[in-house]
């Protein structure tokens, strides 16, 4: 007679295996992700922290592996777009990363139609004369959160000095440099953040939930500034205009609408109140989860959504 197996080995070895992609600063996720990991566990899924350059990671060990607080590429950009393409089942797929690191992607964005802050682009070489009235931010086509991203008065000439240092520096470190008008609804109305997640019943991305996020950017860059200056975040009802433009960004993903995961499109007023696109996030954003009761729960459905179909489709299906 035959010993009975281990029921909890055995519902291990078959349980569905997601890793929450983090950054070596950060292990145990994010505050923010917590709820996330209870969800995922409370169904039955095996979820974890991995980080994202640590080479004892075996990724073709989990069904999904899922992007989450990965904010340490930044300086690393081409490592870590090219660990990217060597994950089997990565969400969002290895394809969006290299597209959405860089935001020359609101070039292509506007060019079908999506409302975008009008922004001036530098290289390294090009020569910037600065307006001599108006508030303007200056920051790099690859960041994140306001880390490097500068707001200046240049009718002050501290500021119009501080704002030509700061693209000079940029331009030194051999990066891409933005120039865009400060918006200042957002030290009043804030800045709306649109959540959307992939819907299993649908087979495309579904709004979700809406933020507020205050106003970081209240002067000069400080080269050592944190990465995430504190912000001010409140749950938001987005307005009908809000909702349409951020169907319209997520609609202009160059991907299939199947292959996408969650979304987060952050928006601003502009000088005629209708919103006007900052940034479409698809690789590492703040989701917001505790913001909103059911956000958890519908992110876990997604993933485990997501994780059955490239199972089901086996090794033909590679986010390449």
């Amino acid at each position: 007679m035959s010993l009975p197996e281990n029921s909890t080995a055995t519902r291990e070895a078959t349980a569905t295996r997601v890793a929450l992609v983090t950054c070596a600063e950060l292990p145990s996720l994010p505050e923010d992700d917590r709820p996330l990991v209870e969800q995922l566990r409370a169904g039955g899924i095996i979820a974890e922290p991995a980080v994202w350059d640590d080479p004892t990671v075996d990724w073709a060990g989990y069904h999904l592996a899922v992007l989450r607080s990965t904010w340490d590429y930044l300086a690393r950009r081409e490592e870590f777009v090219a660990w990217a393409a060597t994950v089997p089942r990565l969400a969002n797929p290895a394809q969006l990363v290299a597209w959405n690191t860089d935001k020359r992607y609101l070039v292509e964005l506007d060019m079908v139609g999506v409302p975008v802050i009008p922004t001036s682009w530098f290289a390294p070489d090009d020569y910037w004369q600065p307006p001599v009235t108006g508030q303007w931010v200056v920051k790099p086509a690859v960041g994140a959160g306001s880390r490097d991203c500068g707001r200046y008065q240049l009718s002050d000439p501290e500021h119009r000095r501080l704002a030509v240092a700061h693209v000079a520096r940029l331009q030194r470190a051999d990066r891409l440099v933005m120039v865009q008008p400060y918006l200042p609804a957002v030290d009043g109305y804030g800045e709306t953040a649109l959540i959307f997640f992939a819907d299993p019943d649908k087979g495309h991305l579904t709004y979700s939930h809406a933020i507020r996020k205050g106003p970081m950017l209240t002067g000069p860059d400080h080269p050592d500034d944190d990465l995430h200056r504190p912000e001010v975040i409140t749950a938001r009802v987005p307005s009908a205009a809000e909702l349409a433009v951020a169907r319209r960004a997520v609609a202009a993903i160059p991907a299939q609408p199947s292959r996408l995961l969650y979304a987060r499109v952050d928006l601003i007023p502009g000088p005629d109140g209708r919103p006007l696109l900052v940034e479409l996030e698809l690789t590492e954003p703040s989701l917001f989860l505790s913001t909103d009761t059911g956000a958890a729960r519908r992110l876990s459905a997604a993933i485990v959504a997501s994780a059955a179909a490239r199972a089901v489709a086996g090794d033909r299906f590679v986010d390449q």
